[in-house]
């Protein structure tokens, strides 16, 4: 039975595919780390968008990929969990 690592693997040795997976990194780092965050508290998106003031739809499209957040929101998102944001800027990796 193959996982998906080893899917993943196998696609990751065509270049193309390869860097458009690398340039959604970003976006997803971001997606994992507000939903991991959200799911360490056992909040739903509801409860978080009571916190917040932000509406639930647009958690949902947050958390699915479908918008973009500014990083007023992050910063209100973080606050409603208690939490702080922090961003770094850290060196590429060198294939």
């Amino acid at each position: 039975m193959r996982t998906f690592n080893d899917m993943l693997d196998k696609q990751m040795q065509d270049d193309e595919f390869r860097k458009e997976y690398e340039a959604i990194q970003p976006e997803m780092d971001v997606i994992r780390a507000i939903v991991d965050a959200r799911n360490s508290q056992n909040l739903t998106q509801k409860e978080l968008a009571e916190r917040t003031g932000i509406n639930q739809a647009d958690i949902s499209k947050i958390e699915n990929g479908t918008r973009n957040p500014s990083l007023n929101l992050l910063k209100r998102l973080a606050d409603g969990m208690g939490m702080a944001l922090k961003i770094e800027f850290v060196p590429k990796q060198r294939a």
